[in-house]
């Protein structure tokens, strides 16, 4: 965990959670894991869109702050997996409720409403 963390006021709780779980990537990370153990490989497989540098990153900072564990096995090739942890599972409810609405502001919000479009005719 970083030491910023620690002079954080209590209430300013949500202050810690933004720097635990900030970045692009980190809950989508986190939901891909929460289906159980995955290999660095898969995960890039997953999220296109990742770099191979920032999802390195990202599991390093989730390993760093206990969310996740990284297991290496000593064999030819090496073989790394990441496994969520307790505090990492615990999660779970928040990924999935931000993944649910993720996709209705996908379909739904996003869309302008017909008394916006009929504005955007008139002009």
């Amino acid at each position: 965990m970083r030491g910023d963390i620690d002079a954080t006021a209590d209430h300013c709780a949500v202050e810690i959670a933004m720097e635990v779980l900030g970045g692009r990537w980190k809950l989508a990370i986190l939901k891909q894991l929460m289906g159980g153990t995955h290999r660095f490989g898969e995960l890039k497989r997953a999220m296109p869109g990742i770099t191979q540098r920032m999802l390195t990153r990202q599991l390093r900072e989730l390993e760093a702050d206990g969310l996740l564990v990284r297991t290496v096995y000593r064999e030819v090739p090496p073989k790394v997996e990441y496994t969520l942890t307790d505090t990492g599972r615990s999660l779970e409810e928040i990924t999935n409720t931000l993944d649910r609405w993720g996709r209705w502001y996908r379909d739904t919000a996003r869309r302008p409403t017909s008394a916006a479009t009929d504005k955007v005719d008139e002009a």
